[in-house]
């Protein structure tokens, strides 16, 4: 790639994004249980239907099927409005409960009691629910009208058989799984969920519950958050996940990511490439990557490139909230993308701004906002300060305002784009 002494390129977020998607395709395709196990997963294939939906015409309501035609005092039907039956009183001869293999006929003159998805006999055009009848077992009386064909549901009326009720690049969720199930599907066509390993650099990391109880936290040191954080934020993109943290040791971080069997399909670090005299990945992956200057706030320093095992190597600042915005911006899209999904981004909120904001000139800013609907239209506050190092603020919001680089001043009442942040995929 580039010298370490080089000048780093300037790219805005949308050219750093576009490069780092650049390296990614989708992802094998693979068959799975069209099962709960499937939920979140994103389809490779359009799917079609193996039946009709509903399979044969069928009763919306428990009542008494009949032909319409055999009340009394039935009033023709116009342009507008089908026929209404009148009152009258029939036999009934039979009862279908749902299930009921039997392929029965309606003669005339009579009716049958029919449960709700039960198959309606051939020759009955309309089912009375119970609730405007007597409800009588022998015989049934029709005590106010319905208009003719009510309360039938038509073969085929919510899907035929043969059309495309899924599109690849969908991802599968609980009604999806519904729908696939009911049109006869038991294995469903996918992508491959990209294999993420995660790796948090930095001598000064400790694993949290390792300490001894009542052990301080050694001076210098902090809790190694970042890997939890980008592991999860991994994981709800669809990903599968595995973790290492590893000290600021550059010989083992290259032993680690230029192994050519390394089993991941993208790695993402955490700190190490920015212009600090410990930079371990920047120094480690000299050859693999290329390290640029992003104009966005916060998240200035990214890196991005292609391991010898072919696995995409995205490196993210080290401070926790730089990383989470970075990860948003940056790695979310090209996980999508892997998995096969047709929507790279998070859902973006036109907000009204409830306090005012200032941003740098020359500079995309992402301000942690909570989201809220108190008139039914979406509001952002701000939510702490902006530090990169602000957990507290990231776990407080629900959505990141993006403030464009040509605005510095933006007054309460103006209107920003939100990422929203509340929607995950499993």
């Amino acid at each position: 790639m580039q010298r370490l002494d080089a000048p780093r390129p300037t790219r805005t977020p949308a050219e750093h994004a576009a490069a780092v998607l650049a390296l990614g395709g989708s992802l094998p395709a693979e068959v799975i249980p069209a099962d709960v196990a499937a939920l979140g997963r994103i389809l490779s294939a359009d799917v079609t239907s193996l039946v009709d939906l509903p399979p044969w015409d069928n009763s919306a309501m428990d009542g008494y099927a009949l032909r319409h035609a055999d009340l009394t005092g039935v009033q023709g039907a116009d342009a507008h409005e089908p026929a209404m039956g009148g009152t009258g009183t029939l036999p009934v001869v039979d009862v279908v409960p749902a299930g009921d293999p039997r392929d029965l006929t309606l003669v005339p003159g009579v009716a049958v009691r029919i449960m709700t998805g039960a198959p309606v006999p051939s020759g009955a055009d309309t089912v009375v629910q119970v609730e405007r009848t007597d409800a009588g077992r022998d015989a049934v009386t029709v005590l106010e009208p319905v208009p003719a064909g009510a309360n039938i549901r038509r073969r085929g009326e919510d899907v035929a058989a043969g059309a495309t009720v899924l599109r690849a690049g969908e991802v599968l969720t609980a009604a999806r799984l519904g729908l696939a199930a009911a049109t006869g599907h038991a294995t469903l066509p996918v992508r491959r969920r990209p294999r993420v390993l995660v790796v948090s650099t930095g001598s000064e990391l400790v694993a949290p519950g390792s300490l001894a109880p009542g052990e301080p936290l050694p001076h210098g040191a902090i809790f190694e958050s970042n890997s939890v954080q980008l592991a999860a934020l991994a994981r709800a993109a669809g990903a599968e996940v595995a973790v290492r943290t590893v000290p600021d040791d550059v010989a083992a971080l290259r032993a680690l990511l230029t192994d050519p069997h390394l089993a991941a399909d993208v790695v993402v670090t955490s700190g190490g490439v920015s212009v600090g005299e410990f930079d371990v990945v920047r120094d480690a992956l000299a050859e693999h990557l290329e390290l640029v200057h992003v104009r966005m706030q916060p998240g200035r320093p990214q890196a991005v490139g292609t391991l010898p095992s072919g696995a995409v190597v995205v490196g993210l600042p080290g401070n926790p909230v730089s990383s989470y915005v970075s990860f948003e911006v940056f790695v979310r899209p090209l996980l999508r993308r892997l998995a096969g999904a047709t929507t790279l981004t998070r859902r973006r909120v036109r907000a009204t701004l409830t306090a005012p904001l200032t941003s740098p000139a020359g500079k995309e800013q992402y301000v942690r906002v909570a989201l809220t609907w108190p008139d039914g239209l979406p509001e952002a506050t701000p939510v702490g300060g902006r530090g990169s190092h602000l957990l507290g603020a990231l776990a407080a919001s629900d959505g990141l305002a993006v403030v464009p680089a040509d605005v510095t001043d933006l007054a309460a009442g103006s209107m920003v784009d939100v990422l929203d942040l509340r929607e995950d995929e499993a």
